[in-house]
């Protein structure tokens, strides 16, 4: 069993897509335990999430959870499903692909806007009003599935937009939503 989803690498051959477990359904706070327990945390341990960790997270951020309609955890103005999930660490940045359930590799470097474990960065797939909207929503379940099993996050505005455009490949009608800092407590 992988105990931390990131080991050291020393070159950019050994980075590559990561496959997910399935998320663990059955762990956690309930939600209104979850909900009193929400705080915004701007300070991080060093440690690594880990592979399950990573895994629940995204799952609970904007995976899919009705496989037979390809339905997400997340809903989305007029189901359009606009965003997407990267995943930025200190070695390289990935786009979370739900149907697969694994992190695809985008390309190497840290460009995390807040030096956490684990970046995630919330990416619309539109310029509309919807995607901020649905970024909103899916910010949301990465703050309430943290609070419930004892992670820290911030939703953040703040970012380096053209570092974080060309690291992660993102094309003209793709638009930076929020990122996410996530860790275990300090």
């Amino acid at each position: 069993m992988m105990m931390f989803f990131f080991i050291s690498c020393s070159s950019a051959q050994e980075l590559t897509s990561i496959k997910l477990n399935a998320p663990d359904l059955t762990r956690g706070d309930n939600v209104m335990k979850a909900l009193s327990n929400r705080k915004s945390t701007r300070e991080y341990s060093d440690k690594m999430l880990s592979i399950q960790d990573l895994s629940d997270l995204v799952w609970a951020a904007n995976g899919i959870n009705r496989p037979s309609e390809s339905k997400k955890t997340a809903p989305s103005s007029q189901n359009r499903q606009d965003i997407k999930i990267y995943v930025c660490t200190a070695q390289a940045n990935y786009l979370y692909n739900p149907k697969t359930n694994m992190l695809d590799f985008i390309s190497e470097g840290d460009v995390r806007p807040l030096k956490a474990p684990v970046c995630l960065i919330l990416v619309s797939d539109t310029n509309e009003t919807w995607g901020a909207i649905d970024g909103g929503i899916v910010s949301q379940n990465i703050s309430i599935f943290c609070s419930g099993i004892g992670l820290g996050t911030v939703p953040r505005a703040q970012m380096d937009s053209a570092g974080l455009t060309k690291a992660l490949k993102l094309t003209g009608t793709q638009t930076l939503i929020l990122n996410h800092p996530v860790g275990y407590f300090k």
